[in-house]
């Protein structure tokens, strides 16, 4: 018998190793809107929105002054932030307009619309609402 995951589950939080904490604080926090939770020093950071415990994870552990992985290795192709209306997701996207950050492109799919770009450490993010 195949298991099938409850339809109540969801996903947490992401965790992304980062090569610069604070620039990615500015990225995530700046930018994007989460808050930052916690903070240990400049080793990691939990973020969220509305105060729950974190729903991005970043540290340095093993990162620290590190470049994104070459095109064609495996890895994390992008997190996506679902926002509650398209006046929200208007409103982020005119702060990453703002703040000089290229998109990758976007999309209608029918069901949701979408944004693409890469945060600072090139990892790939989503906005999208539905």
């Amino acid at each position: 018998m195949t298991y099938v995951a409850p339809p109540e589950t969801c996903v947490g939080h992401v965790h992304l190793k980062v090569a610069d904490l604070d620039r990615a604080i500015a990225f995530y926090a700046g930018v994007l809107g989460f808050e930052v939770q916690r903070r240990l020093g400049n080793a990691a950071a939990f973020l969220s929105a509305g105060g729950y415990h974190h729903h991005i994870g970043l540290n340095t552990w093993e990162s620290r002054g590190a470049t994104p992985p070459p095109p064609g290795h495996t890895g994390l192709y992008h997190t996506a932030f679902l926002y509650p209306s398209r006046a929200a997701l208007a409103t982020v996207l005119k702060r990453v307009i703002d703040a000089g950050i290229p998109l990758d492109g976007a999309s209608d799919h029918g069901v949701s619309e979408a944004i693409y770009l890469r945060d600072p450490d090139g990892n790939g993010v989503e906005l999208y609402r539905d």
